[in-house]
């Protein structure tokens, strides 16, 4: 087990979200971002599937069939479209993704920053985020709601053309202060 990795890796994270969501005033968000991540149903599957490049969570996946973890993350952490699929009102629409709160979404952002921070280190470049959210974006389908989706991608496109400055100036003066 690598346990102190592991817990430097999260603990680097959940720093990084912080002062990401402080600079645009998310105070609570950024001291209660994924506090999940210390309780025994993550931190030893954690532990255990530790490799420092990517998430435990797909190495346990890849091992198991599933992530008993991320079942237990994305359950606890509204920052994470997962969290937000539910039956439609309409019987038709079958399970949908329901549209997220501005303040999840722009925590969801940062998240994905500080991950991909996290995760590149030195070779981190804005341009990282998007990379990453579009490599999968195309197999979300309706488990995230269009709303949500071009918010995300909005943001992530800005940040990759214009900068980490501008992108959190715009957040804070523009998107949380309607």
């Amino acid at each position: 087990m690598k346990a102190l990795e592991h817990l430097k890796t999260i603990n680097h994270h959940k720093l990084l979200v912080m002062k990401e969501c402080f600079k645009v005033g998310l105070y609570k968000q950024g001291l209660l971002h994924d506090l999940s991540k210390y309780t025994p149903t993550e931190f030893l599957v954690g532990c255990k599937y530790y490799q420092g490049t990517r998430s435990p969570n797909n190495a346990e996946r890849e091992a198991t069939g599933y992530s008993k973890a991320w079942l237990h993350h994305k359950g606890r952490n509204k920052h994470h479209y997962e969290y937000w699929i539910d039956y439609s009102v309409n019987p038709k629409e079958g399970i949908i993704g329901l549209k997220m709160p501005k303040k999840y979404v722009i925590e969801m952002f940062m998240d994905r920053v500080a991950a991909s921070k996290t995760y590149q280190g030195s070779n981190y470049k804005d341009t990282h985020p998007l990379e990453y959210y579009e490599k999968g974006a195309g197999k979300l389908g309706k488990m995230i709601h269009p709303e949500t989706a071009r918010l995300l991608h909005f943001l992530l496109k800005m940040l990759a053309e214009e900068g980490e400055e501008k992108t959190f100036r715009y957040i804070k003066k523009v998107i949380l202060k309607k």
